[in-house]
């Protein structure tokens, strides 16, 4: 439940700041450094990351942004006003913080505002680019309004309603435009917002859905992948695509029709499987519309893993219709079957997941047309071991096909115990995190330590990602944790050297590689690195292709393990002591 009222969240000086420290605060300390310091603070735990929430809200609420008038919006034609991109912040301030009901109207004035005053634009323009970052806003906002867990009163339903209505009106603006009508740049949007009111209101009619029609069936060929492995009842490359990128705008926004054009480019390069999650944002809702307007022969070609995230006690019975009905969530926000569904559970203590998996393995196989193989989630080494044992003593057979976890030149610590678990078991790696957020790149190769929020070099929010502690990060934290920036240089140097060698291939390939080669040990060899991809704004299929025709030779692998593991993988020990096992920084998260 949402509140606004300022007095729900007094604010107070609790304690006294020091003069030194107030000093540093107002006048000397650069904008990027108090940026860093506050994210490290909030890192802390709850007991600093609310009242900070708390003032933020405070502060948005006292006084609540101004309504401007649409002529102060959008004062000329295809003029981006600088009170249009501070209206927009201020809004994307209010669903940040989990006000997210209170945005819906600012959200809907703004494209009411958009109509009212005969705004146009041209495709590539500042304005055009501001309405595509309002249009991922409002995909953010809608999984925002998820995550609170809202009353379904009819209060929020009108709200939610009138959005898709204006919506569907500035879709309409568009096409009707004269004398040429406009890119229509909330497609996204209003997909979003017509599944979010399904979700919350399951029994209210179905809602427009006309922007589905702006996509026409495609006629392809897919291209032929070099390295393959089996992965349940599935033959998938060693490489998917990975959608964690769309779970915020912050990583650029693109249109419905340049998504799809890079999806379709993906196909093309024979890289057919993707991983996203329930909480991705729109992840889901995108592939499934892209998937289901594809041919036949290629549409079954096409495979997708998606998750079944529970972060909180789930507060009820676990049934075998429970299950079921969270598979069939899923396979309706993809408009069909889910080839892999991996389990995330937020805390081993609560032991009701056991049952869950067995009864997610039960519905492969009562129902194989909503779900094929099922895969676990940032589970660590013993959880794992553990879940399989139990479904093998349920059921006769482990169940479960896969585990995702971070592995990487920085993060060797599935090498611990993991890769030997999953061997015994049979289970696949599906890794993220191996290009460490885009630091292993030659990029970063004889650059200075990076400010979290410099300015100059803006990091993405994947970079920046910190856990519970300052020591539980990933990417720019968990480079720290391995080593320091100069040791990362030595790292990146060798990586480098090899890429040299290899034909003047990259080093961030190299480092791909190493993870692909390390992973296969054991029984359940191979096993598949998730590659991010920002969908519309940067492809690197050909790029990545590379990484699945290079062999790194024993040379190879000796060089990149005296810097990446130390000597006798005492960085990955001293991972294992500082982190945990595989998974760890998942839990307990506030």
């Amino acid at each position: 439940m949402e509140y606004y009222s300022p007095s729900h969240y007094p604010f107070k000086m609790v304690g006294h700041v020091n003069m030194m420290d107030d000093v540093l605060i107002s006048n000397s300390v650069p904008p990027e450094y108090l940026r860093s310091a506050l994210r490290v603070l909030i890192s802390q735990g709850s007991s600093v990351q609310q009242p900070f929430v708390r003032h933020v809200r405070e502060r948005l609420l006292d006084p609540k942004p101004e309504f401007h008038p649409a002529q102060v919006l959008f004062p000329g034609t295809d003029e981006l006003a600088t009170e249009c991109t501070t209206y927009l912040a201020l809004t994307r301030c209010l669903f940040s913080s989990k006000m997210v009901q209170l945005s819906l109207s600012y959200l809907d004035h703004f494209l009411c505002s958009l109509c009212e005053e005969n705004a146009s634009w041209i495709i590539g323009s500042e304005l055009h680019k501001a309405l595509g970052a309002f249009a991922g806003d409002i995909v953010q906002a809608m999984q925002a309004l998820k995550e609170t867990d809202p009353s379904r009163d009819d209060a929020l339903k009108a709200k939610l309603l009138k959005l898709h209505s204006s919506l569907v009106k500035c879709r309409h603006y568009c096409e009707e435009h004269e004398p040429n009508a406009l890119n229509y740049p909330f497609q996204r949007s209003e997909r979003q917002v017509a599944d979010v009111v399904h979700i919350l209101y399951p029994d209210h009619p179905t809602i427009d859905k006309a922007v589905d029609e702006t996509f026409s069936p495609l006629d392809i060929s897919l291209g032929e992948i070099s390295e393959t492995f089996t992965l349940g009842p599935f033959e998938v490359p060693r490489l998917f695509n990975g959608f964690w990128q769309l779970s915020s705008p912050a990583w650029g926004a693109a249109s419905s029709d340049a998504q799809n054009a890079a999806l379709l480019q993906l196909l093309r390069s024979g890289l057919v499987a993707a991983d996203m999650a329930d909480h991705y944002g729109d992840a889901e809702l995108i592939y499934g519309h892209f998937r289901n307007h594809l041919p036949p022969q290629v549409k079954d070609k096409v495979f997708a893993a998606t998750k079944w995230c529970i972060f909180k006690p789930i507060g009820c019975e676990v049934t075998d219709n429970w299950v079921l009905e969270a598979v069939k969530e899923r396979c309706r926000r993809l408009g069909g079957r889910v080839e892999l569904l991996q389990f995330h559970w937020y805390d081993y203590g609560a032991k009701e997941y056991l049952d869950i998996l067995v009864k997610l393995f039960s519905v492969t196989q009562t129902h194989p047309e909503l779900v094929s193989a099922i895969g676990l989630c940032n589970f660590d080494s013993a959880h794992t071991q553990e879940a399989c044992d139990y479904l093998l003593d349920k059921t006769g057979t482990v169940g479960l096909v896969s585990n995702q976890i971070q592995f990487s030149v920085v993060d060797s610590r599935p090498l611990w115990k993991m890769c030997s678990i999953s061997a015994k078991y049979g289970l696949k790696l599906l890794t993220y995190g191996s290009f460490c957020g885009g630091f292993l790149s030659s990029r970063w190769l004889g650059q200075y330590r990076p400010e979290m929020y410099s300015a100059s070099r803006h990091l993405t929010p994947s970079q920046r990602k910190m856990g519970e502690t300052d020591s539980a990060s990933q990417y720019l934290g968990m480079i720290y944790d391995w080593g320091s920036w100069e040791e990362f240089q030595t790292l990146l140097s060798t990586l480098s050297t090899i890429a040299e060698k290899h034909s003047g291939l990259s080093l961030t390939s190299i480092a791909i590689r190493w993870v692909l080669q390390k992973s296969s040990v054991g029984a359940a060899r191979p096993s598949p690195v998730i590659v991010g991809t920002r969908l519309g704004v940067a492809t690197h299929d050909q790029d990545n292709l590379t990484i699945l025709n290079l062999t790194l030779d024993d040379d190879d692998m000796k060089a990149i393990d005296k810097v990446a593991l130390g000597s006798n993988n005492e960085k990955t020990r001293m991972l294992i002591e500082s982190l945990g096992d595989c998974g760890n920084e998942y839990r307990n998260m506030h």
